[in-house]
């Protein structure tokens, strides 16, 4: 015999829940070498400073490389930039020079030793050599 069961009309009633769509390839994707450019972008997104695109290029076209210490210490500089009142400003770290804006706390360029001989900066307000 079978028995009859009502829902209570006191209990809401939720539609059913949509599956995601699954993407489905029929090879597996094969791990390309990571270029330079998206190994610095990677590491550059755990800091609290960014590089533009300009910065980025004249990085890789000079052969920069930035440890992980050196950008822990760019960010350090770009904070007691920031707390003194700079807005655009020269960081001098060993060979390297970079044009950072502070307010954005953006690399703007970076220059090696060999081309920050011949170089001019204008546009800044503040300066710091580390």
């Amino acid at each position: 015999m079978a028995e009859r069961f009502q829902i209570p009309n006191s209990l809401p009633i939720t539609p059913p829940s949509r599956p995601l769509p699954v993407k489905r390839t029929s090879q597996p994707e094969k791990e390309a070498a990571p270029d330079f450019a998206a190994l610095l972008h990677k590491e550059l997104e755990a800091s609290s400073i960014r590089f533009s695109a300009h910065a980025e290029k004249r990085l890789a076209a000079r052969r920069i490389h930035l440890t992980p210490n050196q950008i822990a210490s760019l960010e350090q500089a770009v904070d007691r930039l920031q707390a003194k009142g700079g807005r655009e400003s020269l960081i001098i770290m060993g060979d390297v020079a970079f044009v950072v804006s502070v307010r954005n706390r953006t690399v703007i360029t970076a220059v090696d030793g060999d081309s920050m001989k011949e170089n001019v900066f204008t546009n800044i307000d503040s300066a710091i050599v580390s």
